[in-house]
């Protein structure tokens, strides 16, 4: 049986909580709760989670999850008294997604799938938590000759001894775990497939392009693409999929369930767009494609809307304005520290 929380809150413990899924999730469950992040910055930020670093029903762990984690000896944690009420709920988002630095950081994100998702489960065993996995369209693979979108019961092929395999195998075997430890001790575990995500506190220089499309654009430079004008993707904006997340913990259902747009766009357009909102006098230069920048399939998300009633409602333009405001709002901070090259 689950602790039950006893003195009010949830505990929840949230992997990657300073990372751009990760605090934005961190945002909206501590309305209601109390979070232990995990975060050791490998491409997580702590601006992400400054401003909740003073909340009473916040606490910041540094610590790399692919190391054992014992939260009951942690004295940082003796005020969620986790001895006594354990933890409600676990979100696995712990693994490194920056496409410039993905290359130096191949054993990380090789570990966090593998030895950081045990440990993410064991935590879930130990409490009987509920468990969500934050997975990722790469496990379905390149994008078909004959369709372009990915239904959940696609096995998906990906080559798992290539230069991508630390992230590509690697979410496909986390999702492997998560389904053999439910199987194995009964724990009420989900898995999230989620396709390109864009928003607020993506990192800047770091081959995002949308958020860097807008920081150029701000500053009158080049847009830079990495791809040919055919590059197309979707992109769903973080607030349609931590809403999404929220849903799908709540339920019933274990998924696998796709979360993501199912509407394609040319980057050349979205590029086009950015310069058009923010009144700019960027030029669009197209460069070599990045090894994580690869044109990826689009989500079939007929599970997510009849299960979960939910469906992505913020319409690009929306979400690039949205952007826009936050980078104008932080770009002396931003620009202080980061060069777009």
């Amino acid at each position: 049986m689950a602790k039950q929380a006893i003195f009010g809150k949830k505990n929840i413990l949230i992997t990657g909580g300073a990372g751009f899924l990760g605090s934005h999730l961190c945002d909206e469950l501590i309305k209601d709760n109390k979070i232990i992040c995990i975060d050791n910055f490998i491409t997580g930020s702590e601006e992400n989670i400054d401003h909740l670093l003073q909340n009473p029903n916040f606490i910041f762990i540094n610590h790399n999850i692919s190391e054992t984690l014992d939260l009951e000896n942690m004295k940082e944690l003796d005020r969620f008294r986790v001895k006594f009420q354990g933890v409600q709920e676990v979100y696995n988002c712990a693994c490194p997604t920056s496409p410039r630095h993905f290359e130096q950081n191949i054993v990380e994100t090789a570990l966090a799938n593998s030895f950081g998702t045990k440990n993410a489960l064991d935590i879930a065993v130990k409490y009987n938590a509920k468990f969500m996995q934050f997975s990722s369209s790469v496990v379905y693979g390149s994008r078909l000759p004959d369709s372009k979108f990915f239904k959940e019961d696609n096995i998906g092929q990906v080559n798992f001894i290539g230069p991508r395999s630390c992230y590509d195998e690697g979410k496909r075997f986390s999702e492997t775990l998560v389904s053999t430890y439910k199987q194995k001790f009964g724990i009420d575990a989900k898995i999230a497939r989620i396709f390109r995500t864009y928003g607020t506190r993506m990192k800047l220089d770091d081959g995002q392009m949308l958020p860097d499309f807008v920081f150029s654009a701000l500053e009158n430079k080049e847009l830079k693409i990495y791809g040919d004008e055919n590059f197309s993707s979707s992109f769903c904006y973080v607030s349609d999929v931590i809403q999404g997340i929220l849903k799908f913990m709540q339920s019933d259902e274990a998924g696998p369930i796709n979360f993501g747009s199912d509407i394609e766009y040319k980057l050349n357009d979205v590029a086009k767009k950015v310069i058009e909102l923010t009144d700019s006098k960027s030029k669009i230069l197209f460069r070599d494609p990045l090894l994580f920048m690869t044109p990826l399939g689009l989500p079939d998300i007929s599970v997510a809307r009849d299960k979960l009633n939910w469906f992505p409602i913020v319409l690009l333009e929306e979400g690039i304005q949205e952007t826009i405001d936050y980078l104008k709002a932080h770009k002396l901070i931003i620009g202080m520290s980061s060069e777009i090259m």
